[in-house]
C-alpha cells in the first residue's frame, strides 16, 4: 500500500473550511487522485456540496442504532469518486462534541477503511474554533501528517488560526502533526493580504494559497456542487487546483511560533490603528478634491 497523504484542515465556524475542503477533494479527484473526506464537524455538513447538497448518515448515527456497523454505513460517494464520511456529533446537550471525531476515528480503524479504499489522500475537515477533545485528535495521535488552516482577515478568524499553532506546538514533541501552510480565504483587498503576510511572518508560518471571494461560490453552493463541477473553467475552479497541486508537492512540516495573548492584542491594535489611518487619509485626499472642485 502506498503512503496516504494525510491532511488536517481546521477553521473557526463559518470561515470557509468546509467549501476549502470539498474543492480540495473535487480538484484532486479530477487530477486522477483516490480521495476520502472525513467531516469532524458536528454539523455534519461537510461533504454535503460533494453530494448535490445531501447530508450523508454520520458515522454516531451509526454507532447509535445499535446494529453492526459495516463500512457502507458509513462511506458514501461523492463527486468525482470521493469517498465521504461524517463523523457526527452528539444529540443536543449532551456530551463532548469532538467525540464524534474520537469514535469515527476508532471505528475506520476498526473496519480497516484505508486498507479497504486504498486512498492516496484523506482530507481531515476539523472545526477549529478550540483546539481540545476530540478536535485535537487529527493533530495529537498522529492522525494526520501535515496541518492547514483556513482564515480570512477577520480578527477572530486569526484568533482560532494562533489557537491552532499553540495546540500543534504542544503536542509536536510527541510525535503530532506539523504545520504546512496558512489558506488565506475571501481575500480580495490588497490589505486583506497584507494583514494575513504580517500574520504569518510574525508567526514563522507560510501561505499555502492566497483564495479570493467569488460568486462561483455562491452560485455553487446553492446548487450543492464544488466550484470543480459547477463552472470547471472557472477562475476559482483553477485556484482550487492550485491549491491541491500544493497540497499534494508541498513537503513543509513545521512547528509554527503562535503569538502570546498580550502580543496578539498589541499586533491587532496595530493594525487597526493603520486601517484608521488610512481611512482618514483617504477621507482627507477626497476632500481636498472636492475643495478643488468646487473653486474650479
Amino acid at each position: 500500500m502506498t503512503k496516504i497523504r494525510s491532511v488536517a484542515i481546521y477553521g473557526k465556524g463559518g470561515i470557509g473550511k468546509s467549501t476549502t475542503t470539498s474543492n480540495l477533494s473535487a480538484a484532486l479527484a479530477d487530477m486522477g487522485k483516490r480521495v476520502i473526506q472525513i467531516g469532524c464537524d458536528p454539523k455534519s455538513d461537510s461533504t454535503n456540496n460533494l453530494r448535490g447538497g445531501r447530508s450523508i448518515p454520520t458515522v454516531l448515527d451509526a454507532i447509535r442504532s445499535g446494529k453492526v456497523v459495516e463500512i457502507e454505513d458509513i462511506v458514501y460517494e461523492g463527486f468525482g469518486g470521493v469517498l465521504c464520511i461524517e463523523a457526527g456529533g452528539p444529540e443536543p446537550g449532551v456530551g463532548c462534541a469532538g467525540r464524534g471525531i474520537i469514535a469515527a476515528i476508532e471505528l475506520l480503524r476498526q473496519k480497516k477503511v484505508f486498507e479497504e479504499y486504498r486512498p492516496d489522500v484523506v482530507l481531515y475537515d476539523v472545526l477549529g474554533d478550540v483546539v481540545c477533545g476530540g478536535f485535537s485528535v487529527p493533530i495529537r495521535e498522529g492522525v494526520a501528517e501535515q496541518v492547514y488552516t483556513v482564515t480570512s482577515a477577520d480578527f477572530m478568524a486569526i484568533y482560532a488560526a494562533n489557537n491552532l499553532f499553540k495546540g500543534i506546538q504542544k503536542y509536536a514533541s510527541s510525535g503530532g502533526a506539523l504545520f504546512s501552510g496558512i489558506i488565506a480565504n475571501s481575500v480580495t483587498l490588497p490589505i486583506q493580504r497584507e494583514i494575513i503576510d504580517d500574520f504569518a511572518s510574525r508567526t514563522s508560518t507560510t501561505i499555502a494559497e492566497y483564495v479570493p471571494r467569488s460568486d462561483t461560490i455562491t452560485r455553487s453552493e446553492l446548487l450543492g456542487q464544488t466550484a470543480i463541477e459547477y463552472d470547471p473553467d472557472s477562475e476559482q475552479a483553477d485556484v482550487y487546483r492550485s491549491l491541491a497541486r500544493t497540497l499534494l508537492q508541498n513537503e513543509e512540516k513545521y512547528v509554527p511560533k503562535p503569538l502570546e495573548a498580550a502580543e496578539l492584542k498589541v499586533w491587532a491594535e496595530s493594525w487597526s490603528d493603520r486601517l484608521l489611518t488610512k481611512k482618514n487619509d483617504a477621507r482627507s485626499t477626497s476632500g481636498s478634491r472636492n475643495i478643488a472642485s468646487t473653486s474650479t
